[in-house]
């Protein structure tokens, strides 16, 4: 049997995105990861980024957490994504950002759950190749890019009842990062986005087992620079673990992207141009003292599946959250 006291102390200082999104883990949806659906396959909502605990409150204060994300993958030859009013075939995309995400929690209430508020940005480095077409031409074209992400602010507001946690949040992008509509690889989006969910989480701590579940719909504005705006998208994260000890757990991962409403401004070939992609994977996560501190850690990976209109991959995401 897991030590309640340890058990929760241990998840108390677990990294929350605010998705990246970027909000994103939440803190928020980091998702200036490349070319992954809707114009050019990208996206806001980075598929994954909330995991196990993601609705269990985390402790007043501040606290810090940084996420070292890679990515990598590719589209076949017969996939067109369209960049910047051009189509793409053929991509290869691979990604690195180290998500910094500051986070701050009132030790107060709101409407009788716990607030948290987190602003993530990301220095990045993303590399894009492709076959260009241009006026019916191909050509191979390759690209690389380092520096800024958009900023993602993200507020969450949490409840508790026994072993059942719940939890909703608003996130947005703040469209600042590295961004050109002439290039092949960027940073940025272009455009603002807002991102409204919430999520549950089971959470038992006499026998250490844990279910959650994350789920949101985001709402895309249109891009200025290429008078493109992408469709409304739905998304679900999902964790499952179990404590082997006080300190380490180990579980699943998975996540469902599904766009459900059409972009608007493609080229007529792309047709509505509606993105799809599934993911599963394993995670580890463990508590160390350093210097006295409690220092949380997660390692988990994706493998995707079942995916449309945007590249094909995998990637790996390690967290480390500190109580501040």
């Amino acid at each position: 049997m897991i030590q309640i006291r340890a058990f929760l102390r241990a998840i108390c200082v677990r990294f929350q995105c605010g998705r990246i999104a970027a909000a994103a883990l939440f803190l928020t949806a980091i998702s200036s990861a490349p070319v992954r659906a809707d114009e050019g396959g990208t996206s806001f909502w980075l598929p994954g980024q909330y995991g196990s605990f993601a609705a269990v409150a985390p402790e007043p204060g501040t606290s810090l957490a940084m996420v070292s994300y890679w990515y990598s993958a590719n589209a076949n030859a017969n996939q067109p994504l369209e960049f910047g009013g051009n189509l793409k075939l053929g991509v290869d995309a691979s990604y690195f950002g180290q998500f910094i995400v500051p986070a701050y929690t009132p030790d107060t209430t709101f409407l009788g759950g716990r607030p948290s508020f987190s602003l993530a940005f990301i220095p990045a480095r993303n590399r894009v190749s492709a076959n260009v077409s241009v006026g019916g031409a191909s050509a191979a074209a390759s690209d690389e890019v380092t520096g800024m992400s958009d900023l993602y602010p993200t507020a969450q507001l949490f409840w508790n009842r026994g072993v059942h946690n719940w939890m909703t949040y608003v996130a947005g992008n703040i469209p600042i990062g590295s961004y050109d509509p002439n290039r092949l690889s960027n940073l940025g989006l272009g455009h603002a986005a807002l991102d409204i969910g919430g999520a549950y989480t089971y959470l038992n701590p006499e026998t250490g087992w844990e279910f959650s579940a994350t789920a949101g719909l985001t709402y895309n504005f249109k891009n200025s620079d290429t008078n493109y705006k992408n469709g409304i998208d739905f998304h679900i994260d999902l964790g499952a673990s179990k404590f082997v000890t006080e300190q380490m757990y180990v579980g699943l991962v998975g996540f469902a992207y599904q766009q459900l409403t059409a972009d608007s401004g493609q080229p007529a070939l792309l047709g509505d141009f509606k993105g799809r992609t599934f993911g599963i994977g394993p995670q580890i996560g463990w508590i160390f003292d350093a210097g006295g501190t409690e220092v949380f850690a997660n390692l988990r990976g994706y493998k995707e599946f079942n995916v449309k209109n945007r590249v094909k991959g995998g990637g790996v995401m390690f967290t480390i959250s500190i109580p501040l």
